[in-house]
């Protein structure tokens, strides 16, 4: 045909450029039932998760509208850019070291789009369809009745996922609240909602393993945090050669194929290390189910590095071994040491809307407005006092000031002193606000009177 490839070019597309689709046959085994266990407890953690509450607040409430986070009892504001930076900086060098050690083990045990694929979205589908078996007949047949009501439960499952997804964002309590309302009522949350289940169909029903191969920038990065030392799966090369029934010239693969159709991804193991593998091990699985059944010893694709596979001894002693256990280090220690330095509620003393400073009979009286913000798990009560300041009064009309769990208040109040108390019309004095608990803040600020600019 004039145009076509001369081969495929990518496992998701045939070679005249049309999508091929991937229908892989389920191949149970020793890392199928590792991966199913710790899938499903992602799964149950992540629908757990804003249900638990610590401290009054859930134990993850990434509150954006508030721009506050709670995360496992603290509480976290917008203000705190360093602990978040810092968060990310670990999550990433941590992703990168588990991949120079481990491979791609986070795409086949812990990835999302891996996880609800391969246990929830694909069984369900396989269920509705008829194995794989039913699903290339229905292939060829354009779809049917099946296939609907295959993509009506994708559908609900896509919003359900939307829901939990939400719950991270708005708390619990409140999703439910906006569940009882029409749309309209909370259009916002209900427009996050629709899109994120929109995009969860689309991806589950449609983009699939294109997600892991073509869109997901994780694959691209392999080959720079990779080594020869990487774990990997990989097929044994050595002994696997030249393929072929069992006879005197032939290697122990027999070409059945088991390892191609069983891959989420449609690749061939034996072609070496591909960026669509996604170190699931289902070929692993596969395939020593064929070496058991011919009594042949399993392993003929299994975990190893390049090096071993190739006949080499394993190395462990290598540079990106050390740098990024110490740079995880490194940055840990600073995420924990600035976390601890966080205090149990924010302080900020500000000058009032009105002029900067009165003269009447009284004195002079200066306007300032104090905002604080609880970080703590409960309520508590924060006592406003003016320090170095002899002869000046302080007008607090709500002191002490009430402030709920993870709330922000603010109080105006005046300090009245006498003319004489002032220097070139400045006067430096303190303000101390404390709980009686254990947290005491002082912040300096300077009052305004006659004799200086203001």
């Amino acid at each position: 045909m004039a145009g076509s490839a001369p081969g495929r070019v990518l496992p998701t597309l045939n070679e005249d450029g049309t999508r091929r689709w991937i229908r892989p046959r389920r191949s149970p085994g020793r890392y199928w039932t590792r991966r199913a266990i710790i899938g499903w407890a992602l799964i149950v953690l992540f629908v757990a998760v804003p249900f638990i509450n610590v401290g009054g607040h859930p134990v993850v409430l990434l509150d954006v509208p508030a721009r506050q986070f709670f995360l496992f009892g603290r509480t976290f504001l917008a203000t705190d850019g360093v602990l978040l930076m810092l968060l990310m900086l670990s999550i990433f060098v941590g992703v990168f070291w588990l991949t120079a050690m481990l491979g791609r083990v986070w795409c086949g045990y812990a990835c999302p789009q891996t996880v609800y694929m391969e246990l929830l979205f694909r069984p369900i589908e396989q269920w509705i369809e008829g194995g794989r078996s039913g699903q290339l007949k229905l292939d060829k047949q354009g779809g049917g009745t099946r296939r609907a009501l295959k993509f009506v439960i994708f559908g609900v499952l896509s919003v359900l996922v939307a829901n939990v997804f939400l719950a991270y964002f708005v708390g619990v309590q409140r999703l439910g609240h906006w569940m009882t309302q029409g749309p309209m009522e909370h259009p916002t949350g209900f427009l996050v909602m629709a899109v994120t289940a929109g995009l969860v169909f689309i991806d589950f029903g449609y983009f699939r393993e294109q997600m892991c191969t073509v869109a997901c920038p994780y694959a691209r990065f392999q080959s720079v945090m990779l080594d020869k030392d990487s774990l990997i799966v990989g097929y044994d090369e050595k002994r696997g050669e030249p393929r072929g029934k069992k006879g005197k010239t032939t290697g122990d693969c027999v070409d059945c194929g088991a390892c191609v159709v069983t891959c989420p991804t449609g690749i061939d193991i034996r072609n070496g290390l591909q960026l669509e593998c996604i170190a699931c091990a289902q070929c692993v699985d596969a395939c020593d189910t064929v070496m058991e059944k011919l009594n042949r010893p399993k392993g003929l694709i299994r975990y190893a590095s390049e090096r071993t596979l190739a006949g080499g001894a394993k190395k462990l002693l290598r540079p990106r071994a050390f740098a990024y256990p110490l740079v995880m280090t490194l940055l840990v220690g600073l995420l924990v040491f600035t976390g601890g330095r966080t205090s149990e509620a924010d302080v900020t003393v500000l000058r009032g809307l009105s002029a900067p400073f009165v003269v009447d009979q009284a004195g002079v009286r200066n306007q300032i407005r104090i905002k604080v913000q609880n970080r703590g798990n409960d309520a508590r009560s924060y006592t406003i006092q003016l320090l170095d300041a002899d002869g000046a009064t302080l007008v607090a009309p709500e002191n002490p000031l009430d402030v709920k769990s993870g709330e922000r208040r603010e109080t105006t109040v005046f300090v009245v002193a006498p003319q004489s108390l002032f220097h070139d019309g400045k006067r430096n004095v303190e303000f101390k606000v404390s709980d009686g608990k254990g947290f005491e803040r002082t912040l300096p600020y300077k009052l305004l009177g006659p004799g200086g600019e203001s």
